[in-house]
């Protein structure tokens, strides 16, 4: 057993967000003795681990207590798919510390940069991709009507740091759909999760009814840029998520 400033000092977070953790039920120690002090167990900094990885990802709290409190929540297929996320944040750094060594080693010889080298690190192309994606499909399927109207006069208005927690948010329900798909994609949970899914594209993007939702399931398995994307988060999940789709429309 460990007492709460053992874990805060083997951990190096503060023994107040410890205390934050347990309030909000995130992270209870197994124990508190007569003194009234929290006593954790291998078990509790097992968790606390994960929650750490959770965080890593910018996963908010509240996130990380309702994927932690699946019963069905399996830590090392989390573990995975935090190690494929991480390696994507690894790439963008790497990136922008060969831009720093580039930057010092131009200014030590006089050479100049080219603005491509200067600013490719910092390069916004995917959150301009992932709103191009949005906009070609909807128009893909739906032309100028309504729903593609609404896409861009909602996605015209996004600021960087929209479109940063715009593809966040899809991150999350897409890792929470992956950690289901050893389930049948009728199961409550997997529909619960994809119901989740189409009201995030009509908070974000335009009024997903039915049909257009059937059609983007469609899509996802259909057009290989969609497929290859969400199988990044995990092989086979557009397939899962394009099934799971059409089991929801068809209530």
């Amino acid at each position: 057993m460990y007492k709460i400033k053992e874990v805060a000092d083997m951990v190096g977070i503060s023994v107040r967000t410890l205390h934050h953790y347990d309030e909000i039920g995130l992270l209870k120690p197994e124990s508190i003795t007569q003194a009234g002090y929290r006593l954790y167990t291998e078990k509790n900094l097992e968790k606390l681990q994960q929650i750490l990885f959770f965080k890593e990802l910018d996963f908010d709290l509240k996130t990380i207590k309702e994927i932690l409190d699946d019963p069905d929540f399996d830590r090392k297929r989390a573990l995975e798919l935090h190690r494929q996320l991480l390696i994507k944040k690894r790439d963008r750094l790497n990136k922008i510390i060969e831009c720093v060594e580039n930057t010092i080693e131009s200014a030590e010889r006089g050479i100049k940069m080219s603005k491509e080298n200067m600013f490719n690190a910092f390069d916004m192309s995917e959150i301009e991709k992932y709103q191009k994606k949005y906009a070609e499909e909807t128009k893909q399927k739906y032309g100028h009507t309504n729903a593609y109207k609404e896409s861009m006069e909602k996605t015209s208005k996004y600021t960087k740091n929209d479109w940063s927690d715009i593809m966040q948010k899809a991150s999350e329900i897409y890792i929470e759909i992956a950690s289901l798909m050893d389930r049948s994609p009728d199961d409550e949970d997997v529909q619960r999760a994809v119901k989740k899914w189409r009201q995030y594209i009509t908070d974000n993007f335009y009024n997903c009814t039915v049909d257009i939702f059937r059609g983007l399931g469609e899509l996802y398995v259909s057009d290989e840029r969609f497929k290859n994307n969400i199988d990044k988060i995990k092989e086979g999940l557009a397939e899962f998520l394009s099934e799971a789709i059409k089991i929801y429309c068809d209530k």
